[in-house]
């Protein structure tokens, strides 16, 4: 299954199933859940009553969890970005956070910040859990997994590099993509043998196949777990393959009127326009 959050042509916002081209409104029960984290949580997703319908084109795509309680960011997770960064790889994962309120959905604008010209892409994929737990090992983490998305990890670079903490250059708001999907274990298929490709304005800037992650699902849950109680809803972003603008040569950033596309595979296509932030 794939289900997405969205806001109805209405304006509430809702929670949903694909089917085709159009979304089956999962959201619309006054007994039940009213968006996907809580549904998750519920386990509740396989009994939801069928809503209204909406054609995918008539409403608003919001970030697959729009609430998530954590948004977890693995770093220097494929060897050709480590390599690119110049950076020595670690004995474990280098982990930062994100905020909500980073996060636009799919076809959203991100916004780069009037305060840097050095608005940076990266693609990856995103883990979804579905069921919390502490401490988990990582022969069962797939059982705490709901799903995969897409995640454009974008990067203020000039503020990420300010000190050594990575938290300003990744928490401007809408600077981030998350969607459009999450799309359940059993329609993935082989997982590691898909690829993480980042497309802007077309030209193909990042290629890697999953099985290059350093350190693979499992070993991630299992760390992050480790470390917090992991909920249903909280997001993983599995870390960039090489080929980020920052490094190439000249540099490659985004700009206004530039479309980032992202592609995971069966799991789908991120795309956003790029925007000038004219709020004051």
């Amino acid at each position: 299954m794939r289900y997405v959050s969205f806001t109805r042509p209405d304006g509430a916002n809702s929670f949903g199933r694909l089917a085709g081209d159009s979304i089956v409104d999962l959201g619309g029960d006054p007994s039940g859940p009213r968006d996907l984290r809580s549904a998750l949580d519920r386990g509740s997703l396989g009994a939801l009553k069928d809503g209204a319908r909406f054609d995918i084109m008539s409403v608003q795509l919001l970030p697959v969890i729009p609430n998530p309680d954590k948004i977890l960011c693995v770093g220097l997770n494929y060897a050709t970005h480590v390599a690119e960064t110049g950076r020595e790889q670690k004995a474990h994962p280098a982990i930062f956070t994100r905020w909500a309120d980073t996060l636009v959905g799919h076809r959203a604008p991100l916004v780069r910040p009037r305060e840097s010209t050095r608005f940076d892409y990266e693609g990856e994929l995103a883990i979804v859990i579905g069921r919390p737990g502490r401490r988990i090992c990582r022969t069962n983490a797939l059982t705490h997994v709901a799903g995969y998305s897409v995640f454009n990890d974008g990067s203020v670079r000039d503020w990420q590099r300010h000190n050594i903490q990575f938290t300003p250059g990744k928490n401007f708001p809408a600077t981030a993509a998350f969607g459009p999907a999450l799309v359940t274990l059993d329609e993935v298929g082989d997982l590691p043998a898909q690829r993480v490709q980042t497309r802007l304005n077309g030209n193909l800037v990042q290629d890697q196949p999953i099985s290059d992650l350093i350190w693979d699902i499992p070993a991630i849950v299992e760390y992050c777990s480790t470390f917090t109680a992991l909920s249903a809803g909280d997001v993983i972003a599995t870390g960039t393959p090489g080929g980020v603008g920052d490094k190439r040569v000249p540099p490659l950033y985004m700009v206004p009127g530039d479309v980032v596309e992202i592609s995971v595979g069966s799991i789908g296509t991120l795309a956003n326009p790029i925007v000038d932030d004219i709020l004051s």
